[in-house]
């Protein structure tokens, strides 16, 4: 299978306020290895998937409690690092404030896992440090909370951009290719093709937006 889902159930935390989330959890990699994209909540259940296989890292698409709250004690157990894009980091601080990330994630990163490459693509916007994770050869894109079945994720709290998550949905996922599917953070996936007709639609109703590709 292209990628295997993993939903988890907690409880995301921000600006004192609390929200009961179901989370996705992504394994990319094969029979022997894998990748864990977004390390939600519990990490036994995460552990279950996994099933043995080694873990290259657990890769964080940013910083928000209920998309790294199970990353600490997983990577404890399997041994893998941790990385997240560094503009992320008071909010990692806020779950974990006396255990940084083992690296920091980059635009344009390559990890490899199994037969599969994802590169990382920096997308701030519903936080400052959010990424996704292209896997090219597949036309697959692990959005995290940066695109949703149904348009952008939310920009309406702190460290949050609608112009930035707007910008970035132009310049890096707009430019792939229709067929491409998107595993997001929560809900169902779809593919960039669904999305592009709002996504444009929302690009032109944008105070400046003929501006956001500047």
């Amino acid at each position: 299978m292209p990628a295997e889902l993993v939903t988890t159930d907690g409880i995301f935390s921000l600006d004192g306020e609390d929200f009961e989330v179901t989370n996705n959890v992504w394994l990319i990699g094969d029979d022997s290895e894998v990748i864990v994209v977004d390390a939600a909540h519990d990490h036994n259940v995460i552990l279950d998937a996994i099933g043995g296989r080694r873990v290259r890292s657990v890769l964080c698409t940013h910083g928000h409690n209920d998309h790294i709250n199970a990353a600490a004690a997983l990577a404890d157990v399997v041994d893998a690092p941790i990385a997240l894009h560094p503009a992320d980091r008071h909010l990692w601080e806020v779950v974990y404030p006396d255990r940084a990330p083992d690296a920091d994630l980059a635009d344009g990163d390559i990890h490899l896992v199994g037969p599969h490459t994802l590169r990382v693509l920096h997308t701030p916007g519903h936080a400052p440090g959010c990424c996704c994770f292209l896997d090219e050869e597949r036309s697959l894109l692990f959005s995290g909370d940066t695109l949703f079945c149904g348009g952008p994720g939310a920009t309406g709290r702190s460290f949050s951009s609608r112009p930035l998550i707007l910008r970035s949905i132009q310049q890096r996922l707009l430019s792939l290719g229709d067929e491409t599917v998107v595993h997001t953070g929560h809900g169902d996936s779809t593919t960039i093709g669904a999305e592009r007709g709002l996504l444009e639609e929302l690009l032109r109703e944008e105070p400046g937006g003929e501006e956001l590709g500047e």
